[in-house]
Order: C-alpha cells, then structure tokens, then sequence
C-alpha cells in the first residue's frame, strides 16, 4: 500500500511538516514522487518511520537517529528487540513512581506509614538509570563493572539527608565553576575552590577516592562529546576549563570517603 504525505502523517498520528522535515534532512526520503509532484511512501517507508517514532520516544535525536538507521549494518528486528527493552525499563521505572505516589497518598490520608528513604527510592532509582543509559558503557570500561556497581548502590541507600546534600552540592559546584570561567585561571581560588566542590560531590557516590581516577574522571568530560555538551551548554570550553582546574587540583594520595 501507497500513502502520499497527508495520509501518512493520518495514519501515524504526525503532522505533514514533520514528514516533509524528515525528507529534508535525509531521514526519511518518499519512495518516489509522482507525476503530480507528490511525495509517495511504500512499506519500507511506513516501517522506517515506526522506528524514527520509536527512537525518538526514547529521546535520542534526530541526528542520532539518522546515523543508526542509515548505517550499511543497521538490523531492523535487532532494534525492534532493543526498543522493546529500553520501553521495560521505562515502563518498570513508571510503576516504581506511581506505587510511590500510592505510597504517599496512603501516608497523607493516614492509611499507612512511610519512612523518607522510601519516599525518594523511585527517584534515585531513576538517577541510576539515566545514568546507565547515558554513560554505562564508557564508565564500566574505564572504572570497572564492580565500581560502578558500588557507586550506585551508596546512591540507592543514601539517606535524605545525604542526597540533598549532593543535589545542592552538585549545584554549588556549578554555580562556582561558572564565576572561575570568567576568571580564566583554571590554578585561580575560584577554579581551586570548584575542583574541591567536584571532589566533595564525587565522595556521594564513590567508595573510594583516587586524585588519578578524579582526573581521569575530568579528562573523560573532555573527551566524551555528551559530557563536554553539558559542561559547555552555557559557556563553551568549560569542559576543558574544568579538567584543567581539576588536574591542576590532583595528586595521587588515595583515602576513603566518608558520607
């Protein structure tokens, strides 16, 4: 079966722009155009737009997308299997947050009682998971499977408390790399001052820490395009300026972190 833009965009519930976009970008090219100079789509077309659909669902972009799917050696069932994994995973993180909800609504209605580490386990449930998504890969290779490991389960047994103070930590860090950017001197107090923030923040989740695994941690910022991307979203070269800073900062001295 043959579909022109119009019914395409009907049957998978996208407007006629974003088709017409995808066939600028190389996406997603018609079948033909026929005489009447309208873009026509066959099967091929149908299914390659069900896996853009199914990609971008899962938030990768359209950049992204393209290199995949366009690939010499892109299997089709291979991708279907893993969207289906990826949509568990979700699906398992959306059942942990709304038996949270329940959980609490119980709680304020006086039906049950809930400790505050059970109210945040969805949500740190779900840092670890992004971050297996987004990083896995890249730092059980540098750091080992056994390491990271340890590193999510003292995020997962973190107390309120604790968590709080590496989310405002996290914050803090940001907030003081930005000031020392302007400085330009990545051996300045301010830059100084942000490394030792970074440190402290690392110690949330590390066992153990290493001045060479916390620059090899700042070099990675560099070297790994996603991490440089958010260093830099608001003045590029921060990336660089940080592992500058921190390796400045480092040593080789090793000791346990407390928290």
């Amino acid at each position: 079966m043959e579909y022109t833009v119009q019914k395409l965009a009907q049957l998978a519930g996208v407007s006629t722009r974003t088709l017409r976009y995808y066939d600028e970008i190389g996406i997603l090219k018609p079948a033909r155009i026929n005489s009447s100079g309208y873009r026509i789509y066959g099967q091929a077309e149908v299914d390659r737009l069900q896996q853009i659909m199914f990609y971008r669902e899962l938030d990768i972009s359209l950049e992204s997308i393209k290199e995949i799917i366009t690939a010499h050696d892109f299997d089709g069932a291979a991708a279907l299997r893993e969207h289906r994994k990826k949509l568990l995973e979700r699906k398992e993180q959306l059942d942990r947050l709304i038996a949270n909800v329940d959980k609490t609504i119980a709680l304020t209605e006086g039906r049950i009682e809930m400790s505050n580490k059970e109210k945040f386990e969805g949500f740190k449930k779900k840092v670890i998971e992004d971050n297996e998504k987004k990083y896995g890969k890249e730092i059980r290779t540098k750091y080992g499977k056994d390491t990271v490991d340890q590193s999510n389960a003292k995020l997962q047994n973190m107390t309120e408390e604790q968590y709080d103070h590496a989310t405002k930590l996290a914050e803090e860090v940001t907030k003081t790399l930005a000031e020392a950017f302007k400085t330009g001197d990545p051996a300045g107090e301010l830059a100084q001052k942000a490394a030792d923030l970074h440190k402290q923040w690392l110690c949330f989740y590390w066992n153990e820490y290493s001045k060479e695994a916390h620059a090899g941690l700042a070099q990675m910022y560099v070297d790994d395009e996603r991490f440089t991307a958010y260093y830099d979203k608001e003045q590029p070269g921060t990336a660089e300026f940080l592992r500058d800073a921190i390796h400045i900062y480092t040593g080789l001295k090793k000791f346990a972190c407390r928290g």
